[in-house]
């Protein structure tokens, strides 16, 4: 059998620097996101069906968000203000993404395909819990920036909360308003210890 570089090449997410164009307080790198988004998209998918009455499968969602950005191993991670400025770029993107994530899969025996795929394809319910977890993890980055006394992410961090609440999703509001406030506190008072 033929050997495959596949979970190799993922572990290189480490490697690749996020919000590059900004001065950050706080190096992240998509491996980090990447595992953020992925709880994030388990708690909105959780959250949608014993709050709101949904339907979707939590594993399934989570481990579409788990594979949701591994097209950037192969391009790399264009920053939002270019990806997003014009239709004609963020669509002609989009389609460098799906290219990148068929040649991953293609790395795969290929009788382990059909099952990466599906998490690399994601329905559009599950596809939306995911972008939803995505800007969910940036509006926290940004927030956790503007705490480090970082002002350049000011105009990031209004932008992203305006596009999360454009979403119209419930789980988002419940989300931000149940478990938000939190990421503004000290470890201490996380652990809800006084001194």
């Amino acid at each position: 059998m033929e050997k495959s570089h596949f979970f190799a090449l993922l572990s290189r997410m480490k490697y690749i620097r996020r919000w590059g164009l900004m001065r950050n307080a706080s190096a992240e790198n998509v491996a980090e996101h990447t595992l953020q988004v992925a709880m994030f998209a388990h708690g909105l998918a959780v959250i949608k069906n014993e709050k709101f009455g949904g339907n979707v499968d939590p594993a399934r969602v989570a481990e579409a968000a788990l594979y949701h950005d591994v097209s950037e191993i192969l391009t790399g991670d264009l920053p939002t203000p270019v990806k997003y400025d014009n239709p004609y770029i963020k669509d002609e993107y989009k389609k460098v993404e799906q290219i990148a994530n068929r040649k991953l899969l293609t790395m795969l025996p290929e009788e382990l395909r059909g099952s990466f795929e599906q998490a690399f394809f994601p329905d559009a319910e599950t596809a939306r819990l995911v972008k939803a977890a995505d800007k969910l993890s940036a509006y926290f980055k940004c927030m956790e920036e503007l705490g480090a006394g970082n002002g350049e992410f000011r105009s990031a961090a209004e932008a992203t909360r305006a596009a999360l609440l454009e979403m119209g999703l419930p789980e988002i509001d419940f989300f931000l308003s149940y478990f938000g406030d939190s990421f503004d506190l000290t470890l201490d008072e996380l652990q809800g210890e006084t001194r």
